[in-house]
């Protein structure tokens, strides 16, 4: 049934300092499940509650006292942003983690002006929200054990705070680039979505090769991930290009 809070123990100033307690908040229920399926599967962190609408997300945070909100923007009495603006007006400083299907500009940027400590896109797989969250801990451990005595320590908390420049690494060891010039070109060329089963077919090589190949450019911010649910099994994922070709997918080595 949508629109019901389910709750585990509050967490109190007492309890230990590397459990971060997680409020999930996502109207579709069986969403909901997963992503508390998701965040269970993580070291130190805990699902404290579930909420379904904004209202409850509100009355969930001043009785479970999350540190982390898993916050979907599409509720059906509030707007995801608004419940943040709520939060804070009545003195809360829980972080805020944006789960949703938004992608608007705005939104976005919305969501960034309102503090949100990161924004990720439905649909999404474990891992996708297992490096997010677990980048999210390490920051969140920076900064609970920063002691500020000088200028210094001021810059390395918000540098810390800050989101890291974006920066392409290279190939990884095994991948060659005349490969990944051809998965890149065939990803960019395909109309619509490419799975590694169809791209291996597409390019000659391996499924499980053209699957590395692509979660690499995944990585490197060259492909964008969607997954398509099917009757039974994992769901599959699908690739599509993006961004302008620059080259800068590849190692110099492998530059013009």
């Amino acid at each position: 049934m949508k629109g019901t809070i389910g709750t585990g123990d509050a967490r109190t100033a007492t309890d230990a300092t590397d459990t971060i307690g997680v409020l999930v908040v996502d109207d579709d229920f069986m969403v909901a499940r997963v992503h508390r399926a998701f965040v269970e599967r993580v070291e130190h962190f805990r699902v404290v509650g579930v909420a379904g609408t904004g209202e409850q997300a509100l009355a969930a945070v001043d009785e479970l006292r999350p540190d982390l909100l898993l916050l979907d923007l599409y509720l059906p009495d509030l707007f995801g942003l608004d419940v943040i603006t709520g939060l804070r007006a009545a003195g809360h400083d829980c972080d805020v983690m944006v789960i949703s299907a938004a992608r608007e500009a705005d939104t976005v940027r919305g969501a960034v002006r309102h503090g949100v400590v990161d924004y990720l896109l439905k649909p999404f797989d474990f891992e996708d929200l297992r490096v997010r969250l677990e980048r999210y801990a390490g920051r969140r451990g920076r900064l609970l054990g920063t002691v500020v005595r000088s200028q210094a320590d001021v810059d390395r908390v918000l540098a810390g705070a800050a989101a890291p420049a974006a920066t392409v690494p290279a190939l990884p060891k095994g991948m060659s680039a005349e490969t990944a010039e051809l998965v890149e070109r065939t990803l960019r060329e395909a109309e619509g979505t490419l799975s590694a089963s169809e791209c291996a077919a597409l390019t000659g090589v391996s499924r499980v090769s053209a699957r590395r190949y692509l979660e690499y450019f995944h990585t490197v911010g060259r492909a964008e991930v969607s997954l398509r649910y099917g009757v039974t099994g994992r769901p599959e994922r699908r690739y599509r290009f993006r961004g302008v070709v620059t080259g800068l997918a590849l190692p110099p080595a492998a530059r013009p």
